[in-house]
C-alpha cells in the first residue's frame, strides 16, 4: 500500500510534462488543449494501474517514459482509422467493408477536383450562383429516365424526406409484408413516424392483394408505398401486389406511388453473372412516381441516398 502511495507521488504533473523539451514539437503541431487532455488521460491510466496494485516501476512513470507514451498515443490517434482489408465474406458489396469499390477513373476524377476550387454551386454560363444538385440531377435522369432527381446523405434520409414531403400528417398505405428492418436499425415504421406521416398497414405478413389497398384508401390517404424486401424473401403461400398493379391503383385514385428499392441497380447486373436486382429505370417506367435507393452500395464512394421521379 505504501509503495503505491510513493509511486503516485512520483508521477509528474501535467505542467511538468508540457514544459518538457520533448513536448515542444507536439505543441507546435497540435493544440495545447488536445495535448493537455492526452497527458491527463495517460496520468489517470497510470494512477488506476498503481491503485489496483499492478506491477509498475519508477522508470515507467518518469517524464521520459510518459512522454514517449504520449507521442505514440497521439501518433495512433492521428493515423487514418480506415485501413485496407481482405473481403473474404462471400458478399461482393459488403455493407461493413466499404460496399462497391471506386474505379480508377473515379479516383482520378476526385483527385483532380479535390485540390482546387470548383464550380460546385456556381453557374459558369450565367455567371451567377447555381444549384449543386443540377450536375448530378442530369446524370441521374439520363440513367433512369426520371424527370427529376436529388441526393441526400443516405437512403434512410431519402425515404424520410420523400414521406415528409408527400404525406406529412396524412396516411401512407404499405403492405405488412414490407415493413422491413435492415442493418443499422432502419425500420420502415420508425422512419415513417419521424417523417410525420401516418402508417396504415394492409394485408398480412405473407399475403397482400390489390383489394387490400383499394379498401384502405380514404380521404387522408396521401401516398402508396412499396418497399423492396432486399434482405429476406417470403416463399410458399405468399402474394404481393407488384408495382404495375400498385401504380394502376394510384393512378385510378390520383395518389402518388413511392418505392424504396434499398440498393437497387442502374445497369443489369445479370450480364456479369450477378444476381438480378431491380433496375431504377425499370421502376420509373413501370409507374413509380418516386424511387429511393442507396448510391454508395452500388456506386461506391461516400454514403448517399438518391431520389428520382416525376417533377411536382
Amino acid at each position: 500500500m505504501e509503495a503505491g502511495k510513493n509511486l503516485l507521488r512520483e508521477l509528474p504533473s501535467v505542467d511538468r510534462l508540457l514544459n518538457h523539451p520533448k513536448s515542444n514539437l507536439l505543441l507546435a503541431r497540435f493544440s495545447r488543449d488536445y495535448v493537455t487532455q492526452q497527458c491527463r488521460d495517460i496520468l489517470d491510466e497510470l494512477r488506476a494501474v498503481i491503485r489496483q496494485g499492478n506491477s509498475i516501476t519508477v522508470k515507467e512513470i518518469d517524464e521520459e517514459s510518459i512522454l514517449s507514451r504520449l507521442e505514440k498515443r497521439i501518433g495512433r490517434d492521428r493515423d487514418s482509422k480506415l485501413v485496407r482489408v481482405v473481403n473474404a465474406t462471400g458478399t461482393i458489396l459488403h455493407t461493413n467493408l466499404g460496399r462497391a469499390l471506386l474505379p480508377q477513373a473515379a479516383m482520378e476524377a476526385v483527385a483532380r477536383v479535390g485540390g482546387s476550387p470548383v464550380n460546385l454551386e456556381y453557374d459558369l454560363a450565367r455567371g451567377e450562383r447555381g444549384k449543386r444538385e443540377e450536375m448530378i440531377e442530369s446524370l441521374l435522369t439520363d440513367l433512369t429516365g426520371a424527370e427529376a432527381a436529388t441526393v441526400v446523405n443516405n437512403n434512410a434520409a431519402a425515404v424520410l424526406l420523400g414521406l415528409n414531403t408527400l404525406a406529412n400528417g396524412k396516411e401512407v398505405i404499405v403492405s405488412r409484408g414490407e415493413l422491413i428492418e435492415i442493418g443499422g436499425s432502419f425500420r420502415i415504421p420508425e422512419i415513417m413516424a419521424k417523417s410525420g406521416a401516418v402508417l396504415k398497414e394492409v394485408g398480412s405478413t405473407n399475403r397482400t392483394h390489390p383489394q387490400d389497398y383499394e379498401k384502405a384508401i380514404g380521404k387522408r390517404t396521401a401516398l402508396l408505398l412499396k418497399v423492396h424486401t432486399s434482405n429476406y424473401k417470403i416463399v410458399g403461400f405468399s402474394a404481393e401486389v407488384d408495382l404495375p398493379a400498385l401504380a394502376a391503383i394510384g393512378k385510378k385514385h390520383k395518389i402518388p406511388v413511392m418505392e424504396d428499392l434499398g440498393s437497387g441497380a442502374l445497369v443489369d447486373l445479370t450480364r456479369y453473372g450477378l444476381p438480378k436486382e431491380p433496375l431504377v429505370g425499370e421502376r420509373i417506367a413501370l409507374g413509380a412516381d418516386v424511387v429511393t435507393f442507396s448510391g454508395d452500395k452500388i456506386l461506391g464512394g461516400p454514403q448517399a441516398g438518391l431520389l428520382v421521379g416525376k417533377n411536382p
